[in-house]
């Protein structure tokens, strides 16, 4: 195991099941995205930090994206110093900052630059969620708007930014790039609306309330069903278009996992999670699949 993929397996359960189904040099980049993404997001939440730290540092993060992977090592010395999180994976994660932008800045120019700039994009909306929070750093969402808005800054970008690492290089994809594209978003706020289900009780006791009070619980799964209906759309138009078979198994893999979380979510209650066997049965699945015959494109254009 690299040290890349030690660091996934300490930060994200999913993700370092589905990252090894990509091909190469895809896979790579994908892991290197996350990891950039799981930074920030650690600075964002920063549970020990005061909001106005956790903001500066978040630009700070995305400066050190265009210099030289030894310009993080005064940052890191911080994080050691004064841990933002409990959380020992993301310690071990933000300790090795140099190497992740040092893999980062070996990457193709053209993915480099799509993670470069969304990162950066979505850095500055969470930015603007810690500036919302009171004087004790707690943050609460109050509208449903205010719910899209949080989901499309830390996992639209991020699906908008996977979108187009897929279509580098990939003449096949091309006629339905605008297809895919116009479900990014969405992918990525049905992942995050499940994962906001599931770890309700966690983000409350540190601070978080992303449930908004005055939504009904009914209007937050029906938001969700609805992205992940584009999610499985995005899986279908990839396999029809003739995609790598590697690329559509790690989107369907994500997008089986979210909808079999969200139902258990619905029948269980908030706070729930797959088992370990649940996620052994639907990455067999995925696996199943990668070798049946995709649907002619022809078919997918039916109510585009």
């Amino acid at each position: 195991m690299t040290e890349i993929e030690d660091l996934l397996q300490k930060t994200s359960r999913t993700f370092a099941l589905t990252i090894p189904l990509l091909p190469e040099p895809t896979r790579g980049e994908v892991g290197i995205a996350y990891l950039l993404f799981r930074i920030i997001d650690t600075f964002e939440d920063a549970p020990f930090w005061a909001p106005g730290r956790r903001v500066e540092t978040l630009k700070r993060f995305v400066e050190l994206l265009e210099q030289e992977p030894a310009a993080s090592a005064a940052l890191v010395a911080e994080c050691v110093r004064e841990p933002p999180v409990a959380h020992t994976g993301y310690l071990a994660l933000l300790a090795k900052m140099p190497l992740v932008l040092e893999e980062f800045a070996g990457l193709r120019a053209p993915a480099r630059g799509t993670i470069r700039r969304h990162v950066g994009q979505s850095a500055n909306g969470m930015a603007g969620f810690v500036l919302r929070s009171d004087d004790r750093g707690r943050l609460t969402l109050e509208t449903l708007d205010d719910l899209r808005e949080y989901c499309y800054a830390v996992a639209g970008i991020v699906g908008e930014m996977l979108t187009q690492l897929y279509l580098i290089k990939r003449p096949e994809l091309e006629k339905v790039a605008g297809k895919l594209e116009s479900r990014a978003a969405a992918f990525g706020e049905g992942l995050q609306l499940v994962n906001i289900l599931k770890d309700a009780y966690r983000d409350a006791e540190e601070g978080r309330t992303y449930l908004p009070r005055t939504v009904p619980l009914g209007e937050v799964f029906a938001l969700a069903r609805q992205d992940l209906a584009a999610a499985t759309r995005y899986v279908e138009i990839l396999r029809g278009a003739g995609a790598d078979p590697r690329i559509v198994a790690f989107n369907s893999s994500i997008s089986k996992l979210a909808i079999a979380n969200l139902q258990i979510l619905q029948t269980r209650g908030t706070g729930t999670k797959l088992s370990r066997l649940d996620v052994a049965r639907i990455q067999a699945e995925v696996l199943r699949d990668m070798h049946e015959p995709a649907a002619p494109l022809n078919e997918l254009s039916t109510g585009e």
